[in-house]
């Protein structure tokens, strides 16, 4: 049996630009999604912590040590420059490879730096 859990999660990052007219997608600082091991076009939730909406999108790299989090096309209407983001990635996992599952938690400071990763919550 297949389930669903929790891969990897950016917490807080900080919305750096909300662009409608764009093909769609989130826009992300590689350096962050090389921490978190989100691809480029992988499916992401995103939760907006300042309003409670949330969405479903996909990553896009952005340019390394940007600090971009650009949410971008329709979703744009549901996140403002300023707010503040969880972005989560999920993935299957059977019952053998839950044995050794843990995911990969992301943590920024205000400018979107990655400054540490954990594999379990505070």
């Amino acid at each position: 049996m297949q389930r669903i859990f929790l891969k990897a999660k950016l917490h807080r990052v900080t919305t750096t630009a909300s662009e409608v007219d764009y093909e769609g997608s989130c826009e992300i600082d590689g350096v962050l999604l090389d921490a978190a091991g989100i691809g480029s076009f992988e499916q992401i939730q995103i939760y907006n912590i300042n309003n409670g909406n949330r969405f479903t999108t996909y990553a896009i790299r952005g340019k390394d040590n940007s600090g971009v989090i650009s949410v971008n096309g329709a979703a744009a209407h549901k996140a403002d420059v300023g707010d503040l983001l969880i972005i989560a990635a999920y993935a299957q996992y059977d019952e053998k490879e839950l044995k050794n599952y843990a995911p990969k938690l992301c943590y920024v400071d205000e400018n979107n730096t990655l400054i540490r990763t954990d594999f379990k919550i505070a």
